[in-house]
């Protein structure tokens, strides 16, 4: 895989497309003017500003496999969040956006070793970014996802998300003829999947903690682990 080019200055990207995830979910892709490499794991940063100079920005994982000249960022909308309330209700194709990126070495996989991602909700987004590449590539056995999510109406991706690398556990409603009943992430979820394998945590802070004893519990050592928290920011 190419390395990420060095972080550039702010630019313009044109919104290309617009598409629903769930009812509080959207993924938007963006042409970049001056497109840069990413790694799978990396995220950019938005910048919306005001007529009257006022400027808010959040910091969106990229979903999207690398190689392209768009990017993926797929948004949650919070009540009350002033960026992701303005995406959601405002932003159509033909816009243009600010961005600046991409941004993160800690948590992107380099596209070698094998990796085991386990999310959380909508921390599925950066993992998708892996997913999709080592099938792109024709390795899709090098990466495996675990996702823990509420019910198949809460599910990201949900027309590429499933398959042979992919284990949903659904932790309020599940789908009917689901092998696995309705219930919290457990060990017994994440067993099958550990293997030798970097793993990628992602989810809200309780969720991360969670999901991390379960790994030190099954012997992955705590440096093969490496957790992305997020909390509401709007």
């Amino acid at each position: 895989m190419v390395a990420p080019a060095r972080t550039g200055p702010w630019q313009q990207a044109t919104v290309l497309e617009v598409r629903s995830e769930t009812p509080t979910a959207k993924t938007f892709r963006l042409g970049l003017s001056r497109p840069a490499p990413h790694l799978p794991g990396q995220h950019y940063v938005l910048r919306l500003t005001a007529p009257d100079g006022y400027r808010a920005q959040r910091s969106y994982s990229v979903a999207s496999a690398p190689g392209r000249a768009e990017i993926d960022l797929t948004v949650e909308l919070l009540p009350g969040g002033e960026v992701s309330e303005f995406l959601h209700e405002v932003v159509e194709p033909g816009d243009e956006l600010e961005v600046r990126g991409p941004l993160g070495g800690y948590f992107a996989w380099d596209g070698e070793r094998p990796a085991l991602g386990v999310a959380g909700g909508s921390g599925v987004v950066p993992l998708m970014s892996m997913l999709r590449h080592a099938r792109e590539i024709g390795r899709p056995e090098l990466v495996r996802l675990v996702v823990s999510v509420r019910s198949p109406a809460a599910l990201y991706y949900r027309d590429e998300l499933p398959g042979p690398q992919t284990t949903l556990a659904y932790t309020r409603t599940a789908p009917p003829g689901s092998p696995r009943p309705a219930g919290r992430l457990t060990a017994d979820d994440l067993a099958p999947a550990v293997e030798d394998r970097d793993v990628f945590v992602c989810g809200t802070p309780a969720f991360c903690d969670t999901a991390t004893g379960h790994l030190l519990g099954l012997g992955v050592p705590a440096g093969r682990i490496r957790v992305e928290r997020f909390g509401p920011s709007g």
